[in-house]
């Protein structure tokens, strides 16, 4: 049978730098009564879905030391930070992006690139040197100390790298921290932070103090404290660095399901390209305070806007990045099942390969016929191509990562077909497209084609089948329309 995968995986206090690391500041939230399995998020977007602007970033700059003004003039005429050494840092220089309702939007880049310092304007512990930064509609910078409060306790929660947990407080109460300072009532706030503890996977931890907790659960306390803020957007900078591998990745994907769950909007820091990779809907890349490319993780993965970016990402895993619908290809040859063996067996021919993916009406894929197996039906005069079709084939969805069709492949000696939901035929991944994938080199070398599916039955052997037993076979079958377009864009 057909194998088929698919993929559906506070403390108020803050310290400004003009590094990358060392600011930790915690931000109580508004929030709303939650219960049952009611998503938490009430003014985001729906789960799963991709809604307008939550975040606005404009020309935005930072420089640190004296004649910021002069800097500034000197960064737009094409000065470097080199060049203005001498008067400071200029740690942000002239960044331009938006974040979209709910989106998963990492910013990465080397220590010292800029990026702690670019999160700590998104939410107002640092005022930029040039630039707006407009959240949900409501822009935050150069506002009274009142009004940014404000802006933050609705829009924004924070999740830091050392947790920055109460350590006097249980794990209850930590999560209901940002809930006690906005005032709500003892019993509403702990079954508010009861309910969003169940969901990062500490129930019954509650009544725990920090120091009783792993690393990992530590940052599931702090993780949850953001969530029950219920604020639009999530700012996590480098929230996941300070972990052990195996738990980090569990974070990670964590994350990613609570995400999808809420609608959250997510703006991660990381200096780590595959944990990049894994989480983002779109990386931003900062180089010396500057934005160098925004684009999803294949975008930057196969098409880096300059050297730096492409030696960035030389090393990435590309295996748990690209997916089958990034590196499929169409199928060598198709069939329609209507078409009858002669067709089949003369497309095989003509494209040189043992195997035809056969298809019915609207692409659906009904299966695999071989060179041989065909050649017999035509050899005893059937009209039909049923007798040859088999479910010998592995099927995986677009969405599947080439670390998940490993397997598959080494298992199958046929292409892998690549299909829809509804079990139509997109595309194929042969074994070699798969390892030239991984191993970021192109499949147009002779050597490369010459291990995909060759013919088993000799072209003269077939040709001449077909003049023998042309006489007496039937009219060939017109195909309707889609059939016909799916089965000539095939061998195009």
């Amino acid at each position: 049978m057909p194998e088929h995968h698919s993929t559906n995986s506070s403390t108020n206090s803050s310290t400004n730098s003009s590094t990358d690391t060392g600011t930790t500041s915690t931000n109580a939230a508004t929030t709303s009564t939650t219960t049952g399995a009611t998503p938490i998020a009430d003014g985001g977007a729906t789960p799963g879905t991709k809604g307008p602007n939550a975040l606005e970033v404009r020309n935005l700059s930072r420089f640190f030391g004296r004649k910021p003004a002069e800097a500034l003039e000197r960064l737009k005429a094409g000065a470097t930070r080199e060049d203005l050494a001498a008067l400071g840092t200029a740690a942000v220089i002239d960044v331009d992006f938006d974040v979209r309702q709910g989106e998963i939007f990492v910013v990465m880049g080397l220590s010292g690139s800029g990026k702690s310092t670019l999160i700590r304007m998104l939410n107002g512990l640092v005022e930029p040197s040039a630039g707006s930064v407009t959240v949900m509609g409501e822009t935050i910078t150069g506002v009274s100390p009142t009004k940014l409060r404000a802006a933050r306790r609705k829009h924004i929660a924070m999740v830091f790298q050392h947790f920055a947990l109460l350590p006097h407080l249980t794990v209850l109460d930590n999560a209901a921290y940002g809930l006690e300072v906005q005032g709500m009532p003892p019993a509403e706030r702990r079954a508010k932070a009861e309910l969003v503890l169940e969901r990062v996977g500490l129930g019954g931890w509650g009544d725990k103090l920090p120091s009783e907790l792993s690393g990992g659960m530590q940052q599931r306390v702090g993780l949850a404290r953001a969530l029950a803020a219920d604020a639009d957007i999530l700012l996590m900078d480098e929230a996941f660095s300070a972990l052990d591998p195996l738990i980090r990745r569990e974070m990670q994907e964590q994350l990613i399901e609570l995400q999808q769950e809420l609608g959250k909007t997510i703006v991660f820091i990381t200096h780590d390209l595959n944990e990049a990779m894994f989480l983002g809907d779109r990386i931003a890349v900062m180089r010396d305070g500057r934005v160098v490319q925004i684009g999803t993780a294949e975008e930057i993965l196969t098409d880096p806007a300059d050297d730096y970016v492409a030696q960035f990402v030389q090393d990435v895993d590309r295996a748990r990045v690209l997916t089958a619908g990034n590196v499929m290809e169409a199928p060598r040859a198709v069939a329609s099942a209507s078409a009858g063996p002669r067709a089949a067996l003369r497309a095989m021919r003509d494209l040189q390969t043992s195997m035809v993916f056969v298809v019915a009406s609207g692409r659906k894929l009904v299966g695999v016929a071989h060179d041989r197996d065909v050649l017999r039906l035509v050899r005893r005069g059937e009209r039909s191509l049923q007798g040859a079709i088999t479910d010998d084939y592995a099927a995986v969805g677009p969405d599947v990562v080439l670390t998940d069709l490993l397997e598959s492949s080494v298992e199958q000696a046929l292409p892998l077909a690549v299909v829809d939901d509804e079990g139509r035929l997109l595309g194929a991944v042969p074994r070699v497209t798969l390892l030239a994938a991984l191993g970021n080199v192109s499949t147009d070398t002779g050597e490369l084609q010459a291990v995909q599916n060759p013919a088993t039955v000799p072209v003269d052997v077939i040709t001449a089948t077909l003049r023998e037993t042309a006489a007496a076979a039937p009219p060939d079958t017109p195909l309707p329309a889609d059939e016909l377009a799916a089965t000539e864009g095939s061998r195009a």
